[in-house]
């Protein structure tokens, strides 16, 4: 069964287009390339061979040859994919053994406020919601799909930025810059009607008389498989007791009763 077509690739490729045109703080993408290069630093080995996807089209196919890579980077395009289990199983392909990911996504709680507002302004001024904001992924969530696709030792963490607008036009500027707006296949192409705008700003969260922003970037990282890396232990096979490594006198519990 092929993933549901929750983005429409040419209308994120346009967005991304754009927002190589124009002349906009790309803060957030800074920001995910400086903590992958800091991930990276602090591991201590060379990576000779290295792959970035970090565009991906309509067919969402990772073109690469299978086992030829020491390091593949993804910064900031994951997020907009419709088959990220099937994507990250590709990205392991690509690895040597013992090869490393890295990638960086939006996820968690990004553009919350966007998304409520939106939510509450169309619910009062249309009587319904049309898909506005993009879902993002919860990072227990994305570390279990590391997990699936056959990562050894995965890592999701996620690291929080919030940003303050004077307006929802310069909040919309940060997004084109960034190709950051809607790119939903069942996203709205009518023109936004001045009063669900109106509802809009009134809903929208403030601080300091400004617009609160949220953005999560969540870090993935994981090792392909090899011998040589550490394994967990298997359920009852320590051979030292707790009590022995702690250094202290182990006393019973006493029998268990139930009420």
């Amino acid at each position: 069964m092929s993933a549901p077509r929750i983005f429409d690739h040419r209308a994120r490729a346009l967005r991304l287009e754009r927002a190589q045109r124009l002349d906009g703080d790309r803060f957030l993408r800074r920001e995910a390339e400086e903590s992958i290069a800091a991930r990276l630093a602090a591991i201590h080995r060379g990576f000779e061979r290295r792959l970035a996807v970090d565009d991906m089209d309509a067919r969402e196919v990772v073109e690469a040859e299978d086992g030829a890579f020491d390091l593949v980077t993804s910064v900031l395009a994951l997020h907009a994919v419709n088959d990220l289990p099937g994507v990250l199983v590709q990205i392991r392909r690509k690895l040597k053994p013992d090869g490393l990911f890295l990638g960086a996504l939006f996820g968690g709680e990004t553009l919350r406020e966007l998304r409520a507002a939106f939510a509450a302004a169309e619910a009062q001024t249309l009587g319904g919601i049309s898909p506005r904001v993009a879902p993002f992924a919860d990072v227990r969530d994305l570390g279990g799909l590391l997990q699936r696709a056959g990562f050894a030792l995965p890592v999701a963490d996620i690291e929080r930025t919030q940003a303050l607008y004077r307006d929802i036009a310069a909040l919309a500027r940060d997004l084109r810059a960034h190709g950051e707006t809607n790119p939903l296949t069942e996203r709205s192409r009518r023109f936004l009607r001045r009063s669900t705008l109106a509802s809009l700003l009134e809903n929208y969260p403030r601080q300091d008389g400004k617009l609160l922003a949220t953005f999560d970037i969540v870090y993935l990282s994981g090792w392909a498989p090899h011998e040589s890396q550490q394994k967990p232990l298997r359920p009852g096979s320590a051979r030292t007791r707790l009590a022995d490594a702690l250094g202290v006198e182990e006393h019973s519990a006493g029998e268990k009763t139930r009420p």
